[in-house]
Order: structure tokens, then C-alpha cells, then sequence
């Protein structure tokens, strides 16, 4: 059997920039939690992305948390979550004891629809925030749901865990709302194992994340701690991993594209077929390439209609590795009871979508096999 192709897998540097920072941290023995690696990948991450302020955090989890500690959610506070998106935005509101409200999306971005934004504000005009996704990397519709969030006085949250590299109308998605969340897992463009960032220009509340995240440890000979503190704050070590992995960033986003492209290029003539949409003011990250299939029928079984787990299956059988789009929340048994705003257009985007593999290491021969394992339901 051929090698496994993965979906998205960790990508070390050629250069081996990840070990230099290791190999420092190492020597000096900053073998502790924080130390110089962590000061200085916040420094570069904000800067690389333009935002004034960041806390390198544990997991993009965390990150999410902390921004709806520091937005001031507090318990049975409304937040009007996307709806399409994988369970850990929706997760963190849970952790604030908050009430998600889940906000379908739309087939223009397949992020949160700001028609069923304004609908969720006035069935709740006092939300107190809104968790918006840049899904797969694709940018929502910012400035109209700026405008929202603005009017009804809600702090927003962007959920950019997929969307390092992505720009809206030459900005990086991030950088728009109040708060801005990034994940570093193994998956993501680029990776510090596990590991996350919360950026923001709000200089006081970052400060204050950082705080929180160290246990609220407050200055003192002792251990004083006059609030709730949790255990976030990102390793020494892993943001040296970061810092090599900033270096090589554009070159994992210019792979992104190349694979996007080399995939439409060979499957966009299919019938049925329908690539995640990329908008004249959004520049994505093409994270993962996603497809959408539409009535799809094989040349030689009309009626019989081809379906994701049917693309799932035949890559499964070539050692390729694939996914269907997340499940939305309101289908999610355990958000089975909060409220959900929308069409069901993230249920139909679910029900119709699939992850194509997007491994930055893979050949042009990688991305063959898998073209060729798709055809050949069309034309088998």
C-alpha cells in the first residue's frame, strides 16, 4: 500500500529554526514555563499579524476562554456563538457558566450570516458577545457584523484558530474584533505542538489574561491569590517552537494555495462539485481545501448519487486520510438545548461538505493519488 497522506500534519522547518530556539532554551536552562522564547513569540506574533498586544496560552481553547473572561461574560450572560465550528468555541462559553446562541451560517462565506446575526439580536438584545469563525481559514463578513456588534453594544470575538494568514480587505482576520484567538496545534499552518494566542489592542485586558493564566498570582514574597486563576500560560520550549515556525510561515501559506489550485484544477470540471468560496475581499489561508457536492452522479449510474462518505471511503481504501466539515452545534447533543438562529445552512453544509487532504508535505504525486482516487467514482 501506498504511504499514508495525511489531512494536515506537523511541518518542521528544513532550516531547523525550532531547534535553535529548543537549543537556547536548553542552554540557559529556561526549562520553566515562561522565559525568553515566550516574550519573544508574542512580540513577533503581534507584530507579524498587526496587533498591538498577545498571551501565548496553552491551547487556542484557552485562548477562547480567557477573551470571554476578559469581555466581562459571566454567568447566564448570552453569547451569540457561529454555529458551524468545531465544539471548542462553543465549549469555552460553557466554561464562563454563559448561554450559547448558535448563528447559522450562509453559502457566501459558509461563516456566521449576518442577517441571522441581526435575527439573534433582536430575539437578544442584551447578548453580551459574539464568537465569530474564519472557518478552514475563509473570512466571515466582517464589516457588516462589526456594524452589529457596534450597534447593540456586543464585544466581539474572533475565532481565527484556522485562520493564521488570512486577510479581510487587507487586514488579518484576528485583528478586527476586540479580541482576536489563534490555535497552534498540530494541524493548524503552523504548529507548537499544542499551544494558542490571544491578541487584542487593549493593552490592560491582555495584561490581565496573562494574570489569570498564571494562576492570579499576585505580587507578593508568598502565594497571594485574590481571584481564580487557571494554569494557560504557554511553555518556554514550545513557544521556541513558535518562534522557528513564524519563520516559515509564508511558505506554509504559499503550499496552502498551491494545493487549493492544484485541486480545482483537476476536480472543479466535475459534475456536482463545488469548492469553498473565495470571496474578492477575502485572501484565505486555504488551511484545508474544502469541497461542497451538489447532486453529484457517477457517468454510469445516474440515480445513484455520490456522497461524502463515498469520497471518505475511497480515499480510506488508498491509505488517504479525509473529513467531513464539522458537525454544527445545535446538532451536537450536548448543545441539544440552547437556541439556534438560522436556516439550517450549516446542516446542509455538513450534510454536503468534505475536507480534501491539505498536508504541506505532500508532492504533486500526493495530490495525484488523490484526484485519482475521486475520479474515479465519476467515471468508473
Amino acid at each position: 500500500m501506498d504511504r499514508r497522506i495525511y489531512l494536515a500534519s506537523p511541518h518542521m522547518s528544513d532550516e531547523g529554526y525550532e531547534l535553535e530556539y529548543i537549543k537556547e532554551a536548553f542552554d540557559t536552562n529556561w526549562i520553566a514555563p515562561l522565559g525568553a522564547n515566550v516574550d519573544s513569540f508574542e512580540k513577533e506574533f503581534a507584530e507579524k499579524i498587526g496587533a498591538k498586544h498577545a498571551a501565548a496560552l496553552v491551547t487556542g481553547t484557552a485562548a477562547i476562554h480567557m477573551a470571554l473572561k476578559a469581555a466581562g461574560v459571566e454567568e447566564g450572560d448570552i453569547v451569540l456563538c457561529q454555529d458551524l465550528t468545531f465544539a471548542a468555541t462553543a465549549n469555552a462559553i460553557i466554561y464562563q457558566n454563559a448561554i450559547p446562541v448558535f448563528v447559522d451560517s450562509d453559502y457566501e462565506t459558509w461563516n456566521m450570516n449576518p442577517k441571522a446575526l441581526e435575527e439573534a439580536f433582536e430575539k437578544y438584545p442584551n447578548a453580551k458577545a459574539v464568537l465569530v469563525v474564519h472557518l478552514y481559514g475563509l473570512s466571515a463578513d466582517m464589516d457588516r457584523i462589526v456594524d452589529i456588534c457596534k450597534r447593540y453594544q456586543a464585544v466581539l470575538i474572533e475565532d481565527a484558530a484556522e485562520a493564521l494568514g488570512t486577510y479581510y480587505k487587507g487586514r488579518h482576520v484576528g485583528t478586527i474584533g476586540d479580541y482576536g484567538v489563534f490555535s497552534f496545534n498540530g494541524n493548524k499552518v503552523i504548529t507548537t505542538s499544542g499551544g494558542g494566542m490571544l491578541v487584542s489592542d487593549n493593552e490592560e485586558r491582555i495584561a490581565k489574561v496573562r494574570f489569570w493564566a498564571s494562576q492570579s498570582r499576585e505580587k507578593a514574597r508568598y502565594y497571594e491569590h485574590r481571584e481564580l486563576g487557571y494554569n494557560y500560560r504557554m511553555s518556554n520550549i514550545l513557544a521556541g517552537i513558535g518562534r522557528g515556525q513564524l519563520k516559515v510561515l509564508d511558505k506554509r501559506l504559499a503550499k496552502k494555495k498551491y494545493i487549493f489550485e492544484f485541486y480545482k484544477r483537476e476536480l472543479d470540471h466535475l459534475e456536482g462539485v463545488k469548492f469553498m468560496p473565495i470571496n474578492e475581499w477575502n485572501e484565505p489561508n486555504y488551511w484545508l481545501t474544502c469541497i461542497r457536492l451538489n447532486d453529484c452522479y457517477s457517468g454510469h449510474s445516474k440515480g445513484s448519487g455520490i456522497l461524502p462518505v463515498d469520497i471518505i471511503e475511497a480515499l480510506e481504501k488508498e491509505n488517504i486520510e479525509s473529513r467531513p466539515l464539522w458537525k454544527p452545534m445545535h446538532l451536537q447533543p450536548f448543545f441539544a438545548g440552547y437556541d439556534y438562529i438560522g436556516e439550517n445552512v450549516s446542516g446542509n453544509l455538513f450534510e454536503k461538505g468534505l475536507c480534501l487532504p491539505s498536508d504541506t508535505k505532500m508532492t504533486d504525486e500526493d495530490l495525484s493519488r488523490v484526484c485519482r482516487a475521486i475520479k474515479r467514482l465519476w467515471y468508473s
